[in-house]
């Protein structure tokens, strides 16, 4: 029951952060990456605060600076950097595929670091579902762009991210580890705006409504995704949870094809058949492996 609990946070999380990017994606057209990341963080940090404080808790406490939450939000601001470049500067569908590459690492980082059981048949996956990847980016090839390596480096940052949630100390509350991941993108943002020369002009800060509104729609889903991973990634083993990852493929290809109307080439198909196809065997390996195991 908790593995099937997890599972279930996991892919409303997967949906909810779909939508988040497709809001992200159209703000990020008419503003600066930089300020929409800015404003993002707020936003969701403003209300993961108040969250905590209607809860009873301490909206600041000493468990914050522990190692695994460093880590951990040392790994949120590179995995959300660089998801938000990616996706500004690529096909949604694209960056989402490449990014289903995560659950492959949080897999090989539970094995290495929390000693989870993983076998040759999962390992093998894992290389395909790799190989999937290399078919999106197609590095050394014609139809490869160089921003697409901002997803592979976000890709690292969301597994990390993931692991160290993993050890977060457990005093901390699901809304007190939003208020850490969004907090940090605050900073994130304005370093952003500093990069491109824009922090200190008044003018590149500037938002028309319907933007503000699209960052905003982006905050509340981004809330509700990111606490929703929270309890996944707190709930089950990290081997059957993980692999649900890989429905945000599926609501990022069909928000991508419906609101930007990208079309997907045959190369980045069979490249996210591959991934899918992986993450879906290593689920069905986990369950084989719980139903084989003799209970205590």
């Amino acid at each position: 029951m908790e593995n099937m609990r997890g599972s279930l946070f996991m892919v409303m999380a997967m949906a909810a952060f779909a939508v988040e990017d497709m809001f992200i994606k159209a703000a990020a057209t008419e503003a600066a990456i930089g300020v929409v990341l800015t404003l993002f963080g707020l936003g969701g940090t403003l209300i993961f605060m108040m969250l905590t404080w209607r809860s009873g808790s301490s909206i600041l406490t000493r468990a914050m600076w522990s190692r695994a939450i460093l880590i951990r939000s040392l790994c949120e601001m590179t995995g959300r950097v660089c998801f938000a470049l990616a996706i500004a500067l690529t096909p949604l569908s694209s960056a989402s595929a490449i990014l289903q590459a995560s659950p492959l690492v949080v897999i090989l980082g539970a094995a290495v670091i929390f000693g989870e059981r993983v076998g040759m048949q999962r390992w093998l996956a894992i290389a395909v579902g790799f190989a999937g990847v290399l078919m999106i980016i197609r590095p050394g090839l014609e139809g490869f762009n160089p921003a697409s390596l901002f997803a592979v480096i976000s890709t690292l940052g969301f597994a990390g991210r993931d692991l160290a949630t993993r050890a977060a100390p457990p005093a901390l509350s699901n809304f007190q580890l939003g208020v850490c991941g969004f907090l940090v993108l605050i900073p994130s943002g304005i370093l952003l705006q500093l990069v491109n020369g824009q922090a200190l002009a008044l003018d590149g800060w500037k938002m028309a409504p319907a933007t503000a509104a699209q960052v905003l729609a982006a905050v509340l889903f981004g809330v509700a995704a990111y606490n929703a991973l929270t309890i996944a990634m707190r709930t089950g083993e990290i081997s059957v949870v993980t692999p649900f990852r890989y429905t945000r493929l599926l609501f990022a290809l069909v928000l991508g094809m419906l609101v930007f109307h990208e079309q997907p080439d045959v190369m980045t198909v069979l490249g996210s058949v591959l991934i899918v196809g992986s993450g879906a065997y290593t689920l069905l390996q986990s369950r084989r492996l719980v139903a084989v195991s003799p209970s205590r």
